[in-house]
């Protein structure tokens, strides 16, 4: 598979292409750029399957770049230091998100999911973009999770870090406030106290005993502030 690298750091550049000689025999790497406009005329030179593409660079992002080329003709594996932007990476079809600096094994495996992967059509692409809508990126020290935002039950806030929640059981911790998630309570999420958020499809009923909390369809009791009490039973009535 021919690829190109994208990236405004030298030296990451020339990490990667060491990576990628070493531990990835099956990609014949055909051009470098350091830059938005440069990679452009890059890939109008060379033919490219795959980019390993930087977000922040000197004169643009890495989305910009996937803007004004055809990117049906290309699979992306994204390098950055940042993990802020992996659902807006996986909105653009990305076949993999790595942080820097970067694991050999998940090189591998990302370069893996390539050759598994046929070109994508404009059709594909705009399928998977709308279906992202509908996901959450969640970033843990060990990896980042995409998951549907319809599987979270809740949120619970600790001091700086956020677990999340969801139907089959699973508990997600990230290193992130849960004001982070606020955007979730513009969709069909409710804060009903100052350390927890609650998926208002998942609610069983509202208890008015022992102060009141809400009883979720796992059985979990998540408790209500005095505040928000009206705020919720008002919702609840009106669902």
């Amino acid at each position: 598979m021919k690829a190109v690298i994208i990236d405004d750091n030298p030296l990451a550049i020339a990490t990667l292409k060491a990576d990628i000689t070493t531990y990835c025999q099956d990609v014949e790497l055909v051009g470098e750029a350091e830059g938005v406009l440069e990679a452009a005329k890059l890939l109008n030179q060379v033919k490219a399957e795959l980019l390993f593409l930087d977000i922040h660079m000197n004169n643009g992002t890495g989305f910009d770049l996937l803007d004004i080329v055809e990117k049906s003709r290309y699979k992306v594996i994204f390098t950055t230091a940042s993990e802020d932007f992996a659902l807006k990476a996986f909105e653009y079809a990305a076949v993999d998100y790595l942080l820097k600096p970067i694991d050999p094994e998940r090189l591998q495996e990302a370069v893996g999911k390539s050759l598994e992967l046929g070109k994508l059509s404009d059709e594909q692409i705009s399928i998977m973009k709308s279906t992202s809508q509908s996901k959450l990126a969640l970033s843990t020290t060990e990896e980042i999770r995409i998951v549907g935002i319809e599987q979270i039950l809740r949120l619970e806030s600790s001091n700086n870090y956020t677990t999340f929640y969801l139907d089959d059981g699973e508990k997600i911790l990230v290193s992130k406030t849960m004001k982070e998630y606020d955007f979730l309570t513009q969709m069909h999420f409710m804060r009903v106290h100052q350390s927890h958020i609650i998926n208002m499809n998942k609610v069983k009923s509202f208890v008015r005993t022992e102060g009141g909390y809400i009883l979720l369809t796992d059985g979990s009791h998540v408790p209500v502030s005095v505040r928000k009490k009206p705020e919720v039973i008002k919702a609840l009535q009106m669902d």
